[in-house]
């Protein structure tokens, strides 16, 4: 390569850093380091100007260190993960690199290549480097021919997508969600609405087609004119008037024909769409990211062959976990509610007496994703909108729940109610409609669209306080910004190839096309608004400013639950300066003769193994090198600080013997696997752990499964007192016991083994 940046005096960033190193450790031991600084994304800054990505890649494969990398360190994870960070990007080209790795170290490389997914970019000139590096290497050239049956059928389900779309190209982003809430009320609306559990379920499938039905709206937002993003009430019109009113008001043989012709187009290309996710998540990202299995291949045709059954079952298991979370923090929302109308018992009512047991439903919702907030996300009672306006956590929670209690009561279950007796979905939609107009000229179309102001004002009235009777109107502004996507801002960042995360509209489920705002009722009123909350905040948020002083009330939250416990704690401790900085020590916690060192990390809700393993080789990875380094200062500090000791209240001798490094995390995902030696642990885990109330993982009132009547053995298992994790008594030892055999994800004996 020529033209490699460096530093002032022309030396390359990773050579100089290889050099100081090989100075203090072994050659083995240096190469990997330089490789750790490479994927930590150092250096950040060279000659007072920020380093680009292309940049670090261009010093690094042409960096000394890798001359000296032996088959030992080449099938070591940190380069075998550098490796997968070279076959990922194409502008920098490494000559003769890959041929040498594919001869020493074979293994290495085809892991770097499932890591690097490279099986749905080979396209990329890194694909014929590998073919180049395959020749004479029978386990490499394998991995070709994997890659070749894979990239077939990826092409084939490609190709049938993109000729699905030309059917439909013409279609405007609305015309798209006219056909979509018809599809959805034809396949993924229930049927039964009869239930006696507080959250109607949303079933795998639909999942898979609510994801599908969003990729199809990012394709149209991609290639959109921004005019046709603005919508007045003639466009809503024309587009009702074309792709709605035919197939609900009009006879089959008149002009329903086109319309429902489209209609199947639709089925068709949400079928397409499918089935290039499920392509992609079940079998691409597999062969990438789950190292429980491997693809065979079989003459033309590839067979899973599975290698590590214990890792299938922990990922179920991670998915079963979040199940579970979401009934302790409901049962937690309702214990809270008690308490709150305890207090006041005229705060039982709330809202009209007809839409009274609703309300009391979306309230208790908007205390269980509050608490979930609150307490595991740092997450304060007000937070500030894209456009800086300071919004209400609790109050925007209620309006989407009461928003979803709406749309779930008066489209769903409505029309669940209907289609029986009409005999189809499309005579049930057409009564359903027909209701509406009867009862106040009201909208119950299979979606609905408004403006700004009569959307504000309808949520102002959910924002009424005994301090506001009318309302709080700028209030109601700020929480609609909060829920709100503008279709027109994410087009034109698609088109700018601009960064930035891809939306999920259960995540702010309010679509605004210039000054009308549509939402659609087969979301909002099925969607889990916990987790839109978290991710509206922690996901499409991440880079807010308030992010820092959530990671923060995180960290002291925890550290007021350990002193609770006896602990004796200290928080973000910053050991002395060296050439290897350990940075900021979260929280050092002391009890007895153990010294814990916990390194908190606050990300989203995950949805994929491929944001797992990200999670996992980026955040995580990066999280046990700090420990160590953490550890070892915090440890230093104590054999040599006086004033050090003395703030953790370790005045008497001896200091602890028994010192634990814990990476603790807001995601569930990598539960319990180790990082640089070092355990990984949710931080709902501790926190229930600390409270000691695991028994509300088990529905022991019932809430979730419906049995509220359940009899009184199943109630006596899952008491309080019949759960406890320390039936001696809290103690150091025994907490760390319950952390590192997960006592706390173990059922009672009225459940199953977790």
């Amino acid at each position: 390569m020529t033209g490699t940046p460096g530093d002032a005096s022309g030396r390359n960033y990773y050579d100089e850093l290889f050099d100081r190193l090989s100075v203090r450790s072994s050659t083995p031991l240096a190469v990997e380091s330089v490789a750790e600084a490479y994927l930590d994304g150092k250096p950040q800054v060279l000659r007072k100007k920020r380093t680009t990505r292309r940049e670090r890649d261009s010093l690094f494969w042409s960096s000394r260190s890798l001359v000296e990398c032996s088959p030992e360190s080449w099938n070591s994870e940190v380069m075998v993960l550098a490796l997968a960070r070279y076959l990922g990007q194409e502008p920098v080209v490494a000559v003769g690199m890959l041929a040498r790795v594919a001869k020493v170290a074979p293994a290495a490389l085809v892991r770097a290549v499932r890591y690097s997914g490279l099986v749905l970019n080979q396209h990329s000139p890194r694909r014929t480097e590998l073919d180049e590096a395959a020749v004479g290497q029978a386990e490499v050239l394998e991995l070709c021919r994997v890659l070749t049956i894979f990239d077939l059928a990826y092409r084939d389900r490609l190709a049938t997508l993109h000729m699905q779309k030309a059917l439909l190209s013409d279609l405007s982003a609305f015309d798209l969600l006219v056909y979509a809430s018809l599809y959805a009320f034809e396949r993924l609306v229930p049927r039964d609405f009869e239930t006696r559990t507080l959250a109607p379920a949303t079933g795998a499938d639909s999942q898979v087609a609510w994801g599908a039905i969003n990729d199809l709206l990012t394709w149209k937002l991609e290639s959109a004119e921004a005019s046709s993003l603005k919508l007045s009430d003639d466009d809503i019109g024309r587009s009702v008037v074309a792709h709605l009113r035919p197939i609900l008001f009009e006879d089959a043989h008149g002009d329903a024909g086109a319309a429902l012709h489209r209609l199947r187009a639709f089925h068709d290309l949400v079928a397409a769409q499918i089935e290039l996710n499920e392509f992609v998540q079940r079998s691409a990202n597999a062969f990438s990211y789950d190292d429980s299995i491997r693809f065979v291949r079989q003459d033309d045709h590839l067979e899973i062959m599975e290698v590590d059954p214990g890792a299938r079952t922990a990922w179920q298991r991670d998915g079963r976990k979040l199940e579970r979370l979401h009934g302790y923090w409901l049962h937690r929302a309702m214990d809270a509610f008690v308490a709150y109308v305890a207090a006041d018992p005229g705060r039982w009512a709330i809202g009209r007496p007809e839409n009274g047991d609703a309300n009391r439903l979306a309230w208790i919702r908007a205390l269980q994703a509050q608490l979930r907030l609150r307490e595991v996300y740092g997450v304060a009672d007000a937070v500030a909108t894209d456009g800086g306006e300071r919004v209400d956590v609790f109050r925007a929670l209620l309006s989407l729940n009461l928003m979803s209690m709406f749309f779930q009561a008066d489209f769903l279950a409505a029309f669940a109610t209907r289609i029986e007796a009409e005999a189809g979905w499309i005579g049930a939609l057409q009564r359903l409609a027909f209701d509406g107009l009867r009862e106040g000229m009201q909208n119950r179309l299979p979606l609905t669209w408004s403006g700004r102001d009569a959307k504000v004002a309808n949520i102002t009235g959910w924002t009424v306080t005994a301090a506001q009777p009318q309302g709080d109107a700028p209030m109601a502004s700020a929480i609609l910004d909060f829920w709100t996507y503008d279709l027109a801002a994410m087009s034109a960042q698609f088109k700018g190839a601009a960064p930035g995360l891809r939306p999920h509209f259960y995540e702010r489920p309010v679509l605004k096309f210039g000054s009308t705002l549509v939402q659609l009722p087969w979301i909002v009123g099925l969607q889990n608004n916990s987790t839109a909350a978290i991710n509206n905040l922690r996901r499409l948020g991440a880079r807010r400013g308030q992010a820092r002083e959530e990671t923060q009330r995180i960290e002291v939250a925890l550290a007021r639950l350990l002193e609770s416990r006896g602990f004796t704690t200290l928080l973000n401790w910053k050991p002395p300066r060296d050439e290897d900085d350990p940075g900021e020590v979260d929280v050092i916690a002391t009890l007895g003769q153990h010294l814990f060192v916990l390194e908190v990390k606050s990300t989203f809700l995950r949805r994929s193994q491929e944001e797992a393993w990200l999670h996992a080789s980026s955040t995580l990875r990066k999280a046990g090198r700090q420990l160590q380094r953490k550890l070892a200062a915090v440890s230093q500090a104590i054999g040599s600080d006086l004033e050090f000791r003395t703030s953790l209240g370790l005045t008497e001798p001896p200091a602890p013997q028994h010192h634990h490094g814990w990476i603790v995390d807001t995601c569930i995902e990598c539960d319990h696997q180790r990082f640089s030696g070092f355990l990984k642990v949710s931080i709902e885990e501790v926190l229930i752990a600390l409270r000691d109330d695991r028994h509300l993982l088990n529905d022991p009132e019932g809430l979730l499964s419906g049995t509220y009547d359940a009899d009184q053995s199943v109630e006596d298992d899952t008491h309080p007192a019949a759960s406890t994790l320390y039936p001696e008594g809290f103690r150091v030892e025994r907490f760390i016991e319950v952390i590192e055999t997960e006592a706390v994800w173990k059922e009672t004996a009225a459940g199953t083994s977790a």
